[in-house]
């Protein structure tokens, strides 16, 4: 059975092929106006898969670097505990409720709990469950990546007189987080298939795209086939950034703990 790619140049509207496959139509998925092929709405819904998971990395890493740092604080007073157990909840929550039932959460329980959180957009909402799904993940990798640092950088930052947040701001988190860019590159691709479940609440991603693609024309090989290299597409391209981050932050002669070949 050949396959029909000429699929997408068809219009969504008319079923027949537009005078331009791409170009002259695509800005019509904004403004509403005129006729779109199945490529120009390939395209916007693969930027709206970008959007997500871009908010939602910012919004992880953010937060998972916050939460994973308060959880190896010194237990020396009760505020510090206090803040030790606030991190380590919100790793326990958030990492123990389907990303799934997340999402409906925020998009249908919070907003009613929260009006001003009504006007927010459904991408916007996917984007926080996402981020905050994944920050507790990213806690636990800071968390270890801190934890697995010789005792003797801590030491030498107090012997320097530095006070607790100097020492982490200056010592600790530098190297750290050098240590931590690996797992960060998966969780970072996981992020972005992660994201496909924002179809469960109509944002029109590349996951949706299909799904309604298929039904419309009745080529799923094609449909889906394409959404496949998408989704390749932005993870193969995550993974070789991140790759270049690690490359750029490498600390000369520094043998990473856990890894005697001194290979990163």
């Amino acid at each position: 059975m050949a396959l029909e790619f000429g699929i997408f140049c068809k219009s969504t509207i008319e079923e027949e092929f537009a005078p331009k496959c791409f170009g002259s139509t695509f800005p019509n998925l904004f403004d509403g106006n005129g006729d779109t092929t199945y490529l120009d709405w390939l395209l916007s819904a693969w930027g709206w898969t970008l959007s997500v998971a871009g908010l939602a990395l910012l919004i992880a890493l953010l937060v998972g670097l916050v939460v994973g740092t308060l959880r190896t604080l010194p237990e020396s007073s009760w505020f510090n505990r206090l803040l030790i157990t606030l991190a380590n909840t919100w790793v326990e929550i958030f990492r123990n409720i389907p990303v799934l039932v997340q999402i409906f959460l925020w998009y249908h329980v919070i907003p009613m709990l929260v009006p001003i959180m009504k006007g927010l957009p459904a991408y916007f909402l996917v984007s926080i469950a996402l981020g905050f799904y994944t920050s507790s993940r990213i806690a636990e990798q800071v968390k270890a990546g801190i934890q697995s640092l010789p005792k003797g950088q801590t030491l030498a930052a107090m012997a320097l007189g530095l006070t607790t947040t100097q020492s982490y701001r200056f010592v600790i988190l530098p190297m750290a987080l050098r240590i931590v860019i690996p797992p960060l590159t998966s969780e970072s691709m996981n992020i972005i298939k992660n994201s496909s479940v924002a179809f469960a609440v109509s944002v029109s991603e590349l996951t949706l795209f299909a799904m309604q693609a298929q039904e419309e024309t009745s080529k799923g090989i094609e449909i889906y086939l394409a959404v496949t290299i998408m989704y390749m597409i932005t993870a193969l391209a995550m993974n070789r950034l991140m790759a270049w981050v690690e490359k750029k932050t490498r600390v000369p002669g520094f043998i990473a703990p856990n890894n005697p070949s001194g290979a990163h």
